[in-house]
């Protein structure tokens, strides 16, 4: 397989990596609402996030992320995920001072796919294996 031809794999299977994780993300808010609410607190100063809103948050993601996968209006939904995960990731800004603390070490995984998602929306247009826009 030459280069031209491994492109749109590599991207799908970016494509498909991201969106599995935000998916289990998507999930958590969710199945555990307790968590997410306690994560919007910490890391988004966002307090009193009650299940209902988790709900609607999650099925909005859920969404975006359905469109996202399918590779349907790739400049917004790419866009949307590219942004959602730069706020997750830099949010997150004081698990990087103190790498070696507990799980914090665990957080630096943040970063590549923070570049997978800049290079899904840089390449958007090239990315077009089962993708419908």
């Amino acid at each position: 397989m030459n280069t031209p031809d491994r492109l749109p794999l590599s991207l799908l299977l970016l494509r498909l990596s991201v969106f599995l994780v935000m998916l289990m993300w998507t999930i958590d808010k969710i199945l555990n609402p307790d968590h997410a609410a306690a994560v919007y607190e910490k890391f988004y100063f966002i307090g009193g996030v009650t299940p209902t809103l988790l709900l609607g948050i999650a099925l909005a993601e859920l969404a975006l992320l359905l469109a996202f996968v399918a590779g349907i209006a790739k400049t917004y939904t790419y866009g949307a995920v590219l942004l959602l995960h730069a706020v997750s990731t830099l949010s997150s800004y004081q698990q990087y001072l103190n790498p070696f603390e507990g799980p914090n070490l665990l957080f630096f995984a943040a970063w590549p796919m923070l570049a997978a998602c800049l290079a899904l929306f840089w390449l958007r247009a090239e990315d077009r294996l089962l993708a419908r826009g």
